[in-house]
């Protein structure tokens, strides 16, 4: 995609342009967050295993990652408007049929679809975001896109508790349905297009190579949680996906026109910021997978009660992510990352003493503390490095940067999940509350020493940067 000011310099439609894509994500991000909550509903009323239920949430997160490293084609192939408005089109269809559900198969088609318009409209959206702006002032605008990634998931599983619970598991997809249909007819008559399109020809054998690859590796990561690392189940799609990764890497760095731009990893900025992100969000995991069976198991809180002591972290997060976008650009993102990592990774370690004792308001204020950092911390470095980028790279960058962080993410879940249950085990002679504990402790030790290699890295490598337009190439 091109660089093209379709906006006549008018700052209001840029908004007006951003308003509606971002709301088309919140939407899809809502989505991935309402389902954990009325799995046990769903299993029961389908008549369902945990097994099969489990697939639910387990194709969306293969799909959405298999969607994503081809984004960057699909951005430089084709226009803004038939992006956007084909992915939302698909979505809502999708959501639409998961509503009138009433069978496994075809909740699960449902769910296939939701992940395949989900997986391109993020990566678009930043995107066109970076084209839209000046280089000065991409830090505020991508901090408009933080809201989204802050409210959405915190809102998701309350929401989605309380549905359940007053008109059942339906009526989740057939209220977001509706809303993202009105995001279509506002897109179709408002939104503008954005770049330029190139005839650009697909590589089918790179498209079959990622989908093998990262689907693989993806599928394996997650099996490693349920079966084992020693499974045939895990070791099985674990190997075909590295050797297709290998195969895919390789076919890119080759290539003339690569599916993915593989090779701007040689530009350094871009490759610490990705890394830097890959570290942070295998860390984070342990918040959002770990701490709901802490505070549920151990705690013995509602799944409101969880969801409660979360939500003022979302709301933190929201709130300061148009500021960091602001200060991003007026100071850089080193100050920016190292105090928000500093953050993170310091509350990050008051979850390594938990215990049965600790009370609501305790842990409210360190997790909400916790995500003060963090809102220092994504979309200023995701920023700074596609910043580095020229423009017509930038596609290649956004859809890396979301590759690398799903990946990272799942390999985090599995190693983090494999170490509490490891410690567990090992502590069963001290109680099973004891061993529970010890096991999370573990984890979040883990995912507490993960934060500090993220800190050392921003402290070695994120450097201030002078106000010039080049300011942020290699």
């Amino acid at each position: 995609m091109v660089e093209k000011n379709v906006t006549n310099g008018k700052p209001d439609r840029y908004m007006l342009i951003i308003g509606i894509m971002l709301s088309g994500a919140f939407i899809a991000v809502l989505n991935q967050t309402v389902l954990s909550p009325a799995l046990p509903s769903i299993m029961r009323d389908l008549s369902i295993t945990a097994v099969e239920g489990q697939w639910l949430t387990t194709a969306f997160m293969l799909v959405n990652g298999i969607m994503i490293p081809i984004t960057a084609y699909l951005i430089n192939r084709f226009t803004t408007r038939q992006i956007f408005l084909s992915s939302m089109i698909l979505f809502t269809a999708g959501t639409a049929l998961a509503g009138f559900s009433k069978g496994f198969l075809l909740l699960l088609v449902a769910r296939i679809l939701q992940a395949m318009a989900a997986g391109v409209l993020m990566p678009m959206i930043q995107t066109v975001i970076l084209l839209l702006f000046p280089r000065e002032k991409r830090g505020s605008a991508m901090g408009t896109v933080g809201i989204v990634i802050a409210f959405a998931p915190a809102v998701g599983p309350t929401l989605s508790g309380w549905v359940v619970d007053v008109w059942g598991w339906n009526s989740i997809f057939l209220i977001i349905a509706p809303l993202a249909a009105i995001d279509v007819i506002l897109g179709f008559g408002l939104l503008k297009n954005v770049g330029e399109t190139k005839k650009l020809k697909l590589d089918q054998r790179s498209v079959i190579y990622s989908t093998l690859g990262f689907g693989g590796l993806l599928y394996g990561c997650s099996s490693a949680g349920s079966y084992g690392w020693a499974h045939p189940m895990t070791l099985a799609p674990l190997v075909v996906g590295i050797v297709f990764l290998a195969i895919f890497v390789r076919r890119q760095m080759r290539a003339e026109a690569p599916l993915l731009e593989l090779r701007i990893l040689k530009t350094k900025i871009f490759a610490y910021s990705t890394i830097i992100a890959m570290i942070i969000n295998a860390s984070l995991i342990a918040g959002t997978i770990i701490t709901p069976i802490y505070l549920q198991n151990v705690l013995h809180f509602s799944a409101l009660q969880s969801g409660l002591i979360m939500l003022p972290g979302a709301v933190i997060m929201g709130v300061m992510s148009p500021i960091t976008g602001n200060l991003f650009d007026r100071f850089g993102p080193r100050g920016i990352a190292i105090t928000g990592l500093a953050i993170m990774t310091g509350f990050s370690f008051f979850f390594v003493f938990i215990d049965e004792t600790w009370i609501f308001s305790h842990l409210c204020i360190i997790y909400t503390v916790r995500m003060f950092g963090m809102s220092m911390v994504n979309m200023p470095l995701t920023t700074w490095g596609l910043n580095s980028l020229d423009n017509n790279m930038i596609a290649h960058g956004s859809a890396i940067n979301n590759t690398a962080r799903q990946v990272a993410g799942s390999i985090g879940t599995a190693i983090l999940i494999t170490i509490m249950a490891m410690v567990t085990a090992l502590n069963q002679s001290a109680g099973e509350l004891e061993a529970t504990l010890r096991g999370m402790h573990a984890a979040y030790g883990v995912a507490a020493s993960l934060g500090v290699i993220a800190l050392i890295m921003a402290i070695l490598f994120v450097k201030k940067e002078k106000r010039t337009d080049d300011i942020f190439c290699d």
